[in-house]
């Protein structure tokens, strides 16, 4: 009944991980249906974006955009933060944007923000893009994000194919090709005025309130035609991430993803040291799984991941073999480089903070080293059982018997050889023994 009720909760909780990672169903911003309210209403949707452009952002953004299609919205705004991301994931933002019949606009705010990277391909893909004062644009040259440092020719095909397509996307917008394409090849960024003179944006707008106003009366270029926009008197209505978005999106942070698998090895290490505990095992059978899943998002080095998983294999040896700490002492080796060199990128957002790395390495070592040092005493302690955990006790003389005497020793009385000298109540210490019969000699306190 309990292994039937333990192997009941593993499924549950497996289940749930699947649910999580691959998907769940569609609330908040997926909503096929439209509403009589939200048909009569002219609403604006306000979508924030701050942060790295991933795999969740990319699906908020897209069902935003389709809720926006759906409910036939006035248009769809989002203020955006970013310093970039990954290109599979700008690429699906980039094409629902291209393919949306309801405008979308991108508003670089608030004041001191930037739309890097993957912010300029998504930017440029909008049908209006505005900055708040203090703002900028620009540095879109892709870096690896593979972990690997590509050859000059791999580096060309990545360069030359993200120039042409974000040159493609400035072309069908109407918007300054040559400073799109020196934003891939040579990094250029630049304020919000100069964006405005460059044709790179649209306007210079303080607050939302502000954009509406601008936006209203502007004609734009749909799929279906061109459209005037009515914004004089929208509604905004914020579209927020819900549950499912919000986890994957914390998840997916390169600190957050590490500290999931550290998790991930102390759970199992924890499950196989005692077998049967279940929860360890489950615990860090699930953090390793959506540690796998931020990773794959991430500029994993493979050399690094392999020396963490060799780092557990020692950790497990650890457990079958006596090494006296050595095997502890490779294991927390490898951890420690391959923490270091498990992420690569140039970009900050794409790397683990080094105040973690020390951290897990420090603590793990000093709980190794605390195991390690209480196995080793114990090693070194004197048997209390048993033959040899007599060997050393003191007791008393009882009296005499047929081989000698009759000793109390470690609670029990036993048979004794010993010195003629020796009177009932001697203190006695045990030389050692045979058979069942205790070599004894006197002991002065």
């Amino acid at each position: 009944m309990r292994i039937a009720k333990s192997v009941s909760a593993l499924i549950l909780l497996a289940a749930g991980a699947v649910w999580l990672v691959a998907g769940a169903p569609r609330t908040d911003v997926a909503t096929a249906e439209r509403s009589e309210e939200a048909a009569r209403r002219n609403v604006a949707y306000l979508v924030e974006v701050s942060g790295v452009i991933n795999p969740a952002s990319s699906a908020f953004i897209v069902q935003s955009v389709e809720k926006a299609n759906q409910t036939e919205a006035e248009c769809v705004i989002i203020r955006l933060d970013t310093p970039g991301g990954l290109l599979e994931s700008t690429r699906q933002i980039v094409k629902a944007i291209l393919a949306s019949e309801v405008p979308v606009v991108v508003y670089v705010a608030p004041s001191g923000s930037r739309a890097a990277s993957a912010g300029v391909f998504i930017s440029l893909a909008c049908h209006v893009v505005a900055m708040a004062p203090g703002t900028n644009i620009g540095a879109a040259h892709p870096v690896g994000l593979g972990g690997e440092q590509p050859d000059t020719t791999m580096t060309d095909k990545i360069v030359n194919d993200s120039a042409a397509y974000i040159k493609s996307i400035a072309r069908h917008r109407g918007r300054n090709e040559k400073w799109a394409e020196d934003a891939v090849r040579k990094s250029v960024s630049v304020t919000e005025t100069e964006a405005v003179r460059l044709n790179v944006a649209d306007l210079v707008c303080g607050s939302v309130t502000e954009l509406l106003d601008e936006l209203d009366g502007r004609e734009v270029k749909l799929p279906s035609g061109p459209r005037e926009l009515d914004t004089e008197d929208a509604d905004v209505e914020e579209l927020t991430m819900n549950l499912r978005f919000r986890i994957l999106n914390v998840i997916s942070d390169p600190n957050i993803a590490y500290i999931l698998l550290i998790l991930g090895i102390y759970g199992i290490f924890f499950e196989l040291s005692n077998p049967g505990s279940i929860l360890p095992g489950v615990l860090g059978g699930i953090f390793i799984l959506l540690s796998l899943y931020a990773l794959q998002t991430l500029p994993v080095n493979y050399a690094g991941l392999l020396l963490i998983l060799l780092a557990i294999i020692l950790f497990i040896a650890e457990i079958k073999i006596t090494s006296y700490g050595l095997l502890t002492v490779g294991g927390v080796i490898c951890m420690a480089l391959g923490s270091m060199m498990l992420l690569e990128s140039p970009e900050p957002y794409a790397k683990i903070s080094w105040q973690i790395i020390v951290a897990a390495t420090a603590s793990t070592t000093a709980f190794f080293m605390f195991a390690v040092a209480k196995g080793m005493l114990a090693q070194r302690l004197k048997p209390t059982t048993g033959k040899r955990g007599l060997v050393g006790e003191v007791g008393r003389v009882r009296g005499r018997s047929e081989i000698g005497w009759k000793v109390f020793v470690h609670g029990e009385l036993w048979d004794a050889e010993g010195p003629e000298t020796l009177e009932v109540g001697d203190a006695v210490r045990v030389k050692g023994m045979e058979g069942f019969r205790l070599i004894v000699e006197k002991y002065t306190e």
